[in-house]
This record gives structure tokens, sequence and C-alpha cells, in this order.
């Protein structure tokens, strides 16, 4: 073998060899558990269905799943999603919302949101617990601050602004 051959063989052995070990301590393609910011749920007018709002981090490499949603009052939450056709919108229930590797689910009126057909009675500034189900990361307790419609419009616009 020619000297000349000799250091890019050896940085090409020592290239795979680092990155065999970074691979092999959990370096690449790695699950980080997802997590998620205080978020809002909207004060039911006149009796009908409301909706909450969170924005989920996945800092990992893979994606997850947000596969439900509990909390401990009445009114069973649900997941939904807003699906345009043409000039026209509409929703359906949603077995899962996929949160992606290092991005981010953030839920709104016209994407992916917290459905809740009979919620109890809520107040402006009443702090609401949830707890959200994922695919791969464990259980995450999250916070909701209940809003009027108009003080979420204001929040919506201040986080994607």
């Amino acid at each position: 073998m020619r000297r000349a051959a000799l250091p890019p063989l050896a940085a090409a052995v020592a290239s795979l060899v680092l990155l065999s070990g970074w691979t092999a301590f959990g370096g690449a393609g790695r699950d980080r558990p997802v997590r998620a910011e205080p978020g809002w749920i909207l004060v039911p007018t006149g009796g009908g269905p409301t909706a909450a709002f969170f924005t989920v981090r996945n800092p990992g490499d893979v994606p997850d799943e947000l596969t439900g949603v509990g909390w401990d009052r009445p009114g069973r939450p649900a997941l939904k999603e807003h699906r345009m056709a043409g000039a026209t919108g509409s929703w359906a229930y949603s077995p899962a919302v996929t949160v992606p590797a290092r991005g981010e689910l953030a839920m709104s009126p016209e994407g992916a949101d917290i459905l809740i057909s009979d919620p109890p009675a809520l107040r402006p500034g009443q702090w609401v617990e949830f707890t959200l189900h994922f695919r791969r990361s464990p259980e995450l307790p999250v916070r909701a601050r209940a809003v009027t419609p108009a003080e979420l419009a204001g929040l919506l616009d201040r986080s994607t602004g």
C-alpha cells in the first residue's frame, strides 16, 4: 500500500468508528420526549362546544403522534383537524396528529385542535389541566388558560407574527 493512501484511509476508519459510536449511544435517530407550552381553551359561548389549543415541540429526530387527550372534567376532549377543499372547509375527528421530528404542532382554529363537545362552565383567566397522550413520548400534563375568542385571536396573531 502506498503511503499517500494511508491518511485518507485512516480518516475514513476514524469517521466510521466515531459515527458508529455516536449511533450506538443514541446520537442518531433518537427519540426525545415532546414538550408543550401552556395553552388556551376558549370560554364556551351559548353552551355549545369549545376547543383547546397547545403548541407541542418535538426535539427528537423521530416524528411522534398526539393520539389522545384527557382531563378530569365533564365533556370528553377529542382530536380534530380542519381540512380545506378549494374554498370550503370542514373538520373531522382525527385518531392522531403528527408532531414532526425537530418540529412543532401548533394547534389553531384553522388546523388541529382539541374539541370539547360538552364543556363545563369556564371563566376567563381560569386554568384547566389536560393530559396529552403520545405514541412514543410519555403522557404530558399541560395547562390551558380560559380565554375569550377575541383574546385568542390576539394571542394567535402574536405567536405567528
